[in-house]
């Protein structure tokens, strides 16, 4: 129950809490003890980083993204009536399917309830309660593809000191996610499709691009040289919407203590990195550790830790090839 409102706050927006010793368990504080004053000479970090490298799960993930999508544009193009709609509301073998976060807008503005809308959000809510809800934003919205690509712009930009890249404060997604949904009620229109880049982007790739596109590339510019990931950290009510599921997800992101050198690569390249507070040398309560709801399960912590500390698994089966 404790990492369940730990995962909850951080979701929320408040910062990871550093355990204190009595909530560390007896197996960690061993661990904990014998890895005190250590610490991994910088040259041997990248020999562990370089030998151990891989981009299985990004290729996994970005074949999975891009066929997806792809899938809609072929299904309109030819008029196949596979998958019909976008992103936002679709049909799948002419059955519902309804983003989460869409329906709630929906049903917010219109002050009713649709039974099309109950089945595709049912159906929906099943599939990410199953597959571990912020995995829709890493495997499935198309934004998040481009925006990484943007990201690796901005981190070579931060590196080479061109530009300094600036932090919010993640509560801000919160207070966001609230005003979008009393815009809704108050103005009975679903205010935040406007601004989504991922139904803008989901849309543009099916039916054609529109002026919207312009809103999308200035957010992308934002990213590139003022702050990383901004969207997707800071703003997106469907990443929170997906994560309030994630809580209660079996599949989930589990971190190994054991072996752990805590050379701090995967915080690095990790999209929401206060996910991986665990990973701090002291900061873990077991010697297994879950990563919260806010994590996207990308994979690109997996990808990049040199001693395989970091992996899938399905709560109370087993981990993930």
């Amino acid at each position: 129950m404790n990492l369940l409102f730990e995962s909850f706050a951080q979701l929320i927006g408040r910062a990871p809490r550093k355990p204190t010793k009595e909530e560390i368990k007896p197996a960690a504080q061993k661990i904990h003890f014998y890895k005190r004053g250590e610490k991994l000479d910088r040259e041997e970090a990248r020999a562990l980083h370089a030998a151990h490298k891989s981009n299985k799960w990004r290729n996994r993930r970005w074949v999975t993204l891009i066929a997806i999508n792809l899938l809609f544009v072929v299904s309109y193009k030819l008029d196949i009536q596979l998958l019909e709609g976008a992103l936002t509301a679709s049909r799948f073998l002419g059955f519902h399917m309804a983003d989460l976060n869409s329906s709630l807008q929906v049903t917010l503005a219109f002050k009713e309830i649709l039974l099309n809308l109950v089945i595709g959000t049912v159906t929906i809510l099943l599939l990410w309660l199953l597959l571990g809800g912020r995995t829709f934003c890493s495997w499935v919205c198309p934004y998040h593809l481009v925006a990484e690509l943007a990201e690796k712009i901005h981190v070579k930009l931060v590196d080479s000191k061109i530009i300094k890249g600036y932090d919010f404060h993640r509560g801000v997604r919160t207070f966001l996610y609230i005003l979008f949904a009393l815009l809704a009620l108050v103005t009975s229109y679903t205010v935040f499709e406007f601004f989504s880049p991922t139904g803008i982007l989901s849309r543009a790739l099916i039916y054609g691009p529109g002026l919207a596109l312009v809103w999308v590339g200035a957010l992308l510019l934002f990213e590139v040289f003022v702050s990383r990931r901004a969207w997707c950290r800071y703003v997106c009510p469907i990443g929170m919407t997906y994560g309030l599921v994630g809580l209660f997800s079996p599949m989930r992101l589990v971190y190994d203590l054991d072996g752990c050198q805590h050379e701090g690569e995967c915080r690095k390249v990790c999209e929401v990195p206060h996910v991986l507070e665990p990973v701090i040398k002291g900061r873990a309560t077991d010697r297994s550790v879950p990563i919260g709801a806010d994590c996207t399960r990308c994979g690109l912590c997996i990808d990049t830790c040199p001693t395989g500390s970091l992996r899938f698994e399905v709560k109370g089966l087993s981990k993930l090839l």
